[in-house]
């Protein structure tokens, strides 16, 4: 099983990844591990926003090219509007 997964950073940026262990990555994000991400190394990662679990890494992939562009806008929009007023 993948896990396609969106983490929310300290500047309100939204990193995207791929995974089989969800807790796992996102611990190394946190951690900033030799395994973290380089986005997550100068944005530090706060939390996992969203999770999506596909059979296969080519789904996996997949939504994370097609669909999480239109994902990633609409939550950060609402997490900007949301801390702007």
């Amino acid at each position: 099983m993948y896990y396609t997964y969106m983490i929310r950073c300290s500047d309100n940026s939204i990193y995207t990844g791929i995974t089989v262990d969800p807790k796992r990555r996102l611990e190394e994000h946190i951690n900033k591990t030799e395994k973290c991400a380089k986005y997550t190394l100068r944005h530090e990662a706060l939390t996992m926003e969203a999770l999506w679990q596909s059979e296969d890494r080519v789904r996996a992939s997949r939504l994370l090219k097609k669909e999480f562009p239109q994902i990633r806008k609409k939550l950060w929009k609402e997490k900007f509007w949301s801390q702007s007023f």
